[in-house]
């Protein structure tokens, strides 16, 4: 009876059906990118960019304010978040030359401008309310209209085509950037387009899921995976169930509850998480007493 309420909302109700479409392309998209960026220890990017692409969004609403009155030019807040995504991606690179021996400093340097950035620009832009941060911080894929859940399907198979056709070629590099080199790969511009790629992901999500939750639903499920997948395609498999089956879970409770719904499906994935942690220390202990 439960299922069969939500299946009759999706039906009859437009919102709700664009967010559960919606809300499947991130659980299949998120864990397909959240792998690579996992194995090749990208996690941190991940949080840089997310903040760093929030302020594209903050700068583009106040250029929206601005140019629209004056020149008549309309300007997407997300464009200008995909714009500082990938820039961003970029400025991370040049600054790590600076620092050759403490790379790490190019993402806090990154993520410290960003949130500089934001703040001011929402104090100095007219008409930012409270709810328009919240939604910024935290999603509203329920607001999901079906202009976005197309411009989120494109570039879903953009970033989904990328990882098919370059697939021998990431894992190699994921595992064994020397071999990568060695094989003919071109290491800097396959690694640049890994970051390109997560930046994409990463602003189209911005709108649905929120800065402070992407991570958690590029990483998390990929970091449950891990614990228990045997092979690199393992992983990716279980992943995207562990993340479709937290997407399910959390629609369901999020309906019937009245939770928000991307903080519902993010903290369902961290429960899983700690599910798997807890059945493997269960099993090791019992192992262990087996031995003896």
């Amino acid at each position: 009876m439960m299922f069969l309420n939500i299946f009759k909302a999706i039906i009859e109700i437009d919102f709700f059906r664009n967010a559960i479409i919606a809300a499947i392309i991130i659980g299949v998209i998120s864990p397909l990118v959240g792998t690579v960026v996992v194995i090749r220890r990208l996690s941190n990017i991940a949080d840089t960019l997310s903040h760093f692409s929030l302020a594209g969004v903050v700068i583009g609403v106040f250029l929206a304010k601005i140019l629209v009155p004056i020149l008549k030019i309309s300007i997407d807040p997300i464009f200008m978040g995909i714009i500082f995504s990938i820039g961003g991606t970029f400025l991370i690179e040049k600054i790590r030359n600076f620092y050759r021996n403490y790379k790490e400093l190019s993402m806090a340097i990154i993520i410290s401008l960003g949130v500089s950035l934001t703040g001011l620009f929402i104090s100095i832009t007219d008409g930012i309310t409270t709810s328009f941060t919240t939604a910024l911080l935290f999603g509203s894929i329920l607001a999901v209209s079906l202009t976005d859940l197309i411009l989120v399907l494109f570039f879903a198979i953009c970033i989904f085509v990328f990882i098919v056709f370059y697939y021998r070629q990431i894992i190699t590099l994921c595992f064994d950037e020397t071999y990568a080199r060695i094989s003919g790969i071109n290491v800097k511009r396959l690694q640049l387009a890994i970051t390109i790629v997560l930046a994409l992901t990463i602003s189209i999500f911005i709108e649905l899921v929120g800065v402070l939750l992407i991570s958690t639903l590029l990483i998390i499920p990929v970091a449950s995976s891990i614990l228990i997948g045997k092979s690199f395609k393992n992983t990716i498999v279980i992943s995207i169930i562990i993340s479709m089956f937290s997407i399910l879970v959390g629609f369901t409770a999020s309906y019937y509850f009245l939770w928000p719904l991307g903080s519902t499906i993010a903290l369902v994935n961290i429960i899983l998480l700690f599910i798997i942690f807890f059945t493997l220390k269960i099993r090791d202990i019992r192992y262990k007493t087996k031995k003896k």
